[in-house]
């Protein structure tokens, strides 16, 4: 399902803006940042290292460190409340039961002396009117619907008794403990191997639909956008440069950036390849960007324009949008 038939979106990111205090001083990691999700939409947010898309996940929920990190502009609307105008005892109701994140190293997010069960009837009875024992039928319950076996008994193990993969279904569990409305993934499958890769995103998948939940999926790596969501915005210097229908923007990229990136991930062929193409240059310095486009430097189809003026992310009827005075698709 997607903003077709919905009145409303669930989630209305508007602008934006966060920055943070450096040894250098301020410098903006995400820079006027606005989407929109919808109920039960998965969409990805995608990007190399560095480019806010972790910072942009973890503004939704507020968990932005403070000091060093701070919201400085915009809003975060969530079903038509918005997150950052709350007091922080109301937006600590809000996660875990509306809004809820699997973070990229459960080994780190898990607390190692206690229990899993500990952990997840924790969060269980924070938000949900329950005993002890229900919650711990409850949690046990979460475990089998994530495919840990034996589930029950696995409650009284600790995180480091559970390979990764099973931290992994553990995180995911515990997320949906209170069915929330709106999950944000950020890298769930990094730590992974490839076979356990896929069976988290199924498991996602699966959940998502179950609990007709939105999912933002923070990630690099673009196949695994491909097979999960139905949207994606591609971010780089902490603004989105391209969003799209995932099929279109892979079928014909338009900003040069997502273009680079396609280009960059391994195919097999008939014929050996060298090398990968990789996109020329580096990434600009956060405390001291340019004045124009932030990918000048880099791109291959760089005008004398693109140095002087930094371009706007601007749309067309089928839902796409690039930020780019030379679109690859345009005609000149």
């Amino acid at each position: 399902m997607n903003g077709a038939n919905q009145t409303a979106p669930l989630l209305r990111v508007r602008d934006l803006t966060v920055d943070f205090r450096t040894m250098d001083g301020m410098v903006r990691a995400v820079d006027a940042v606005s989407f929109d999700i919808w109920p039960n939409e998965a969409i990805g947010l995608v990007g190399e290292s560095g480019c806010g898309k972790t910072v942009t996940g973890l503004s939704l929920l507020r968990l932005i460190p403070s000091p060093p990190g701070k919201i400085v502009a915009g809003s975060i609307e969530l079903a038509g409340r918005d997150l950052v105008a709350l007091e922080s005892g109301d937006m600590e109701q809000l996660r875990g039961s509306e809004i809820a994140m699997i973070f990229q190293e459960p080994m780190t997010s898990l607390n190692p002396v206690f229990t899993i069960g500990s952990q997840i009837t924790e969060v269980i009875r924070r938000h949900r009117q329950m005993s002890q024992r229900q919650a711990r039928e409850m949690a046990a319950e979460l475990l089998a619907k994530v495919n840990i076996p034996d589930a029950a008994r696995r409650l009284d193990d600790y995180p480091h008794q559970l390979s990764g993969g099973m931290r992994q279904r553990v995180m995911i569990a515990m997320a949906l403990s209170c069915n929330p409305k709106l999950l944000v993934a950020d890298e769930p499958t990094t730590a992974l191997d490839v076979t356990t890769q896929a069976q988290v995103l199924e498991q996602i998948r699966e959940l998502q639909n179950e609990f007709r939940m939105a999912v933002i999926l923070v990630t690099h790596d673009l196949g695994v956008v491909a097979e999960t969501c139905q949207r994606a915005l591609v971010m780089y210097c902490g603004s989105i440069v391209e969003a799209g229908r995932t099929e279109r923007l892979f079928a014909q990229p338009r900003h040069p950036y997502t273009a680079g990136l396609l280009a960059s991930i391994p195919r097999i062929r008939a014929e050996r390849i060298a090398e990968l193409p990789v996109i020329p240059g580096r990434v600009p310095d956060p405390g001291a960007l340019p004045e124009g486009c932030r990918f000048a430097a880099r791109c291959s189809h760089v005008q004398p324009r693109c140095h002087r003026e930094r371009p706007g992310l601007h749309g067309d009827p089928d839902g796409s949008a690039v930020a780019c005075h030379y679109p690859l698709d345009a005609d000149t």
